[in-house]
């Protein structure tokens, strides 16, 4: 059996929020000689801000990703990793690491990263075999493969069910593709090694959806990673930091 190391499965929360507060100041003067000039209106130091003023969203907003999406990443959640494609057909995407300070401001960390998506691109309705990346927000917990740890905080499981032959759809082979994994919470039991089989919403909904080892082509659903990037991102997700994945196509992860 796989030996297991790390911390227990974490749960989803809302969003933050933050006001911005303005204050103005006014003065008077002594009364002017006869026939007195009219006085100008007085004026507030600190203009009112104009609608839709987004100033305090700059500071609690993950960049790129918009309001309908941010509110479903828990409030605790400190590490997000963003993977946007260019559009919904596309299998090419870009990747960022962004982590949240204790003022509430969210900066990158690493990235961005090169990374392949499935061959038709991605989907907010997956199903097994359509070929495309579920679009959502999914927390990032467990890890494994088939090589050993590279110094994950993750619970990281080795095992040689990892391997795996083949080609892939641009006839590259799949060999070590699985040499490091990452399981995105999609259809599976959080806490569990990346090759439990378990599909809490039904085989039919697809599963086995990970971050892997980047083989050179688009992938069956997951998303892949050059093989160092994923080694440098595995150290750095934290489980104390609520790690959670942002992915889909960037029109709608801005929403």
């Amino acid at each position: 059996m796989p030996v297991r190391k790390g911390a227990p499965a974490l749960l989803y929360a809302g969003t933050l929020c933050a006001a911005l507060l303005l204050t103005g100041c006014a003065s008077t003067a002594p009364p002017a000689p006869a026939p007195s000039t009219p006085k100008p209106p007085a004026t507030s130091a600190a203009p009112t801000p104009a609608a839709g003023d987004a100033r305090p969203e700059r500071v609690t907003r993950i960049p790129g990703v918009g309001p309908i999406t941010q509110a479903r990443v828990p409030d605790g959640t400190t590490q997000v990793f963003v993977v946007t494609g260019a559009t919904a057909d596309s299998n090419t995407a870009m990747a960022v690491l962004y982590e949240r300070n204790a003022a509430g401001r969210w900066s990158k960390t690493a990235g961005p990263w090169a990374a392949h998506n499935a061959l038709r691109g991605w989907t907010a309705d997956h199903d097994a075999g359509d070929l495309r990346t579920p679009i959502g927000v999914f927390r990032l917990g467990d890890a494994g493969g088939r090589l050993p740890d590279p110094g994950a905080r993750l619970p990281y499981d080795q095992d040689e069910e990892f391997a795996i032959s083949g080609t892939g759809f641009s006839g590259e082979s799949l060999e070590g593709s699985f040499d490091h994994v990452i399981a995105i919470d999609y259809n599976r039991v959080p806490g569990r090694t990346p090759l439990d089989k378990e599909r809490p919403l039904g085989p039919e909904k697809g599963g086995g959806v990970w971050i892997h080892v980047d083989h050179g082509g688009p992938t069956q659903a997951c998303i892949a990673l050059e093989r160092g990037t994923l080694r440098e991102l595995l150290v750095a997700l934290d489980p104390a930091r609520e790690p959670v994945i942002v992915m889909g196509p960037a029109p709608e992860i801005a929403r």
